[in-house]
């Protein structure tokens, strides 16, 4: 009896599977590595971003004009979202001043063309931010249930391994039983990290844009007006063409 109850256990399950349930157990591992590595590398991502981000926003609001700010990605090049996004619309503005309107993406007033083009970018960046946040959340949704039908295949087959036997008492029926609930204990433990990162990530990202939002209205202004934000109401009216975004709370 003793040597049965210390049998018992993940080796002992495992060594008991089917194929069916090495292969659920596999997929859990695999979705646990998955999102494990989304979560390193969109965190170390995200801590790099936020750094060059704001080494460039105290760069850009402490130049002393436009081409102080176009001299500097020139040298250090575009590696955040807001020099980025800074990039294209003094590109932008400059390539409308010198060939005008010669393409129907390029018609309408130099204003018009700085606007689509730094829509453009901040749909670019938005969809580089949520790159990988799909399949994270569908490892915290899909994870339980995995785990959930590998306990319910090794509950079904321990019960008729049992049936077959003969031996149908308490200790011969919680061993096996037991050792089933284990896929949904793995299941969870690969769900929770995911979804906990998924909120994450999705509150960072929300943060990031809605300051890109701020950021674009104000660099609108700058490049396509030359003058600060407010200073005339038209400026605001024609910089509210580009998305509206939710504040964070």
């Amino acid at each position: 009896m003793m040597n049965q109850d210390t049998a018992l256990g993940m080796g002992h399950f495992i060594a008991q599977a089917d194929g069916v349930g090495k292969a659920l157990l596999f997929i859990l591992l695999a979705m646990s590595v998955i999102s494990w590595a989304i979560l390193a590398v969109k965190g170390l991502t995200l801590i790099v971003r936020r750094s060059r981000s704001e080494s460039f926003l105290n760069l850009f609001w402490n130049a002393t004009s436009l081409d102080a700010v176009a001299n500097e990605i020139a040298t250090h090049g575009a590696t955040d979202p807001f020099s980025h996004l800074t990039s294209h619309a003094m590109h932008a503005q400059a390539h409308h001043a010198k060939y005008g309107a010669a393409k129907l993406e390029e018609a309408g007033t130099a204003s018009d063309f700085v606007t689509r083009t730094i829509k453009k970018v901040l749909d670019e960046e938005t969809m580089r931010l949520e790159n990988g946040l799909t399949l994270l959340a569908t490892v915290g949704a899909t994870a339980p249930f995995v785990g959930l039908f590998g306990t319910v295949w090794g509950v079904y087959h321990a019960l008729v391994a049992i049936g077959m036997s003969g031996a149908g008492t308490l200790d011969k029926v919680a061993g096996p039983v037991g050792e089933a609930l284990i896929m949904t204990g793995l299941g969870l433990a690969v769900a929770i990290p995911a979804v906990m990162g998924y909120n994450w990530l999705t509150r960072a990202n929300r943060v990031m844009v809605a300051k890109l939002d701020a950021f674009a209205y104000e660099l609108h202004t700058f490049v396509a007006m030359g003058q600060p934000l407010g200073a005339d109401g038209t400026a605001v009216t024609n910089v509210r063409a580009l998305p509206q975004r939710v504040q964070p709370a």
